[in-house]
């Protein structure tokens, strides 16, 4: 149960991951074929247009910890979410190339400040023994992103595309609005303590070591989550509409089905990392989050792209909000901002790799089966490496039923 002293956190990590995933990011999964249909763009040029929001990403990962430390974290915030919406206002227009990837960029940085300050600031103010609960809650976001961007695109695509992108940026805005007056209202709790029960490995009072196998295991295992959900959440609604000419009505379905698993992904996450434990529930992830990549290979029909879109959705943000509470269990709350934000970095860079790799073995393939290929070898690749984590049972695990 939600307590009413909790929604301004719990607002302020929805809000950020609903602009900077939701819709700076997966609005433009649900417009691409769209840009093309509409002759803005050919088709890679778009997919090119994709990488760049991806190296935005990066870019902004990288940036997020350094600029709130100097800044600080609500004003950083508060100029990411503004910036995302002014990037849809400045894109609702047909232009060059150069500008509308600059955009996009725009988009990416600033989404990528908000996936890592708006979280991490949030759950920093939940009192401990909740935050295994209010966590995953927070990237229910950008399900909520995704599932606007599936009803919003066919039903104002009538009116044109610019209406689309002037659509997007005023509820960027009423995000904007709401987001800033949440995270003001934070409080954090007083600091608590790190012990051994706290997080594993630490001492005496001292923090747990910031880098260890463990850690390296974990961030290799989430750089290629970044790597391979990439063919879902830039080409799967491209690849329906185009590619299997299904049409842009079946492939709006898809990714509504895509949204709403994304959705359900991090309040199943709450429910299952509390019963199975962080480490069973992550490496089931990255296994079912792999099978369901590869399923267009192989299931084609409604059937089959339904249990893909719903399952990789659910898993998009379930993966960041597991593998953030695997690291919170690892190295405790002390250190969580700095290492979400080398994660974040981690998993964008392989993204942003992934983005523009995908986008010349499409433009020079003319399909995207091999992009669905190597998505899926990443993630069970990924499966392999957290498998390997598994910690070493303890008296206080056993009683506590951890894994």
């Amino acid at each position: 149960m939600i307590r009413r002293t909790e929604l301004p956190l719990l607002l302020t990590g929805f809000l950020a991951t609903l602009s900077s995933i939701g819709l700076a990011r997966f609005a433009y999964t649900a417009l691409m074929p769209q840009m093309v249909l509409s002759h803005w763009f050919n088709g890679e040029q778009a997919a090119y247009l994709g990488a760049a929001n991806l190296l935005g990403y990066l870019i902004g990962a990288v940036l997020a910890a350094p600029c709130a430390e100097r800044f600080g974290a609500v004003r950083v915030l508060t100029l990411s979410w503004w910036a995302v919406a002014l990037s849809f206002a400045a894109s609702s227009w047909p232009q060059g190339m150069a500008v509308f990837s600059f955009w996009r960029f725009v988009a990416g940085v600033t989404g990528a400040i908000l996936m890592v300050l708006g979280p991490s600031v949030a759950m920093s103010a939940a009192p401990p023994e909740r935050r295994a609960f209010l966590g995953p809650l927070m990237f229910s976001g950008v399900g909520m992103g995704a599932l606007f961007s599936a009803l919003i695109v066919p039903g104002l695509m009538p009116l044109g595309l610019g209406a689309v992108w002037w659509m997007l940026a005023l509820v960027s805005a009423v995000v904007a609005l709401a987001g800033q007056g949440c995270a003001r209202r934070l409080r954090s709790p007083p600091p608590v303590a790190i012990t051994p029960q706290a997080a594993p490995g630490a001492a005496s009072g001292m923090a747990p070591p910031l880098w260890t196998w463990v850690i390296v295991l974990v961030f290799c295992a989430y750089m290629l989550d970044g790597f391979g959900f990439v063919p879902h959440t830039v080409f799967w609604v491209d690849y329906l509409t185009r590619e299997l000419g299904l049409g842009s009505g079946y492939a709006a379905t898809q990714w509504a089905l895509f949204g709403l698993g994304a959705m359900a992904g991090p309040l199943a996450v709450a429910f299952i990392a509390q019963r199975w434990g962080w480490w069973r529930s992550i490496t089931g992830a990255y296994l079912f989050k792999g099978l369901a990549i590869s399923l267009p290979l192989f299931w084609v029909g409604w059937v089959g792209h339904s249990l893909s879109s719903f399952v990789v959705g659910a898993l998009s943000p379930g993966m960041s909000a597991i593998t953030s509470g695997y690291l919170m269990q690892l190295i405790g709350p002390a250190q969580h901002k700095k290492m979400w934000g080398y994660a974040t970095a981690a998993f964008a860079l392989l993204q942003a790799t992934a983005g523009y790799v995908m986008a010349w073995i499409y433009a020079r393939s003319g399909s995207y089966h091999l992009l669905f290929a190597l998505g899926c070898t990443a993630l069970l690749t990924g499966c392999v490496l957290v498998a390997l984590t598994r910690p070493r049972p303890t008296p206080h695990s056993i009683t506590k039923g951890l894994p």
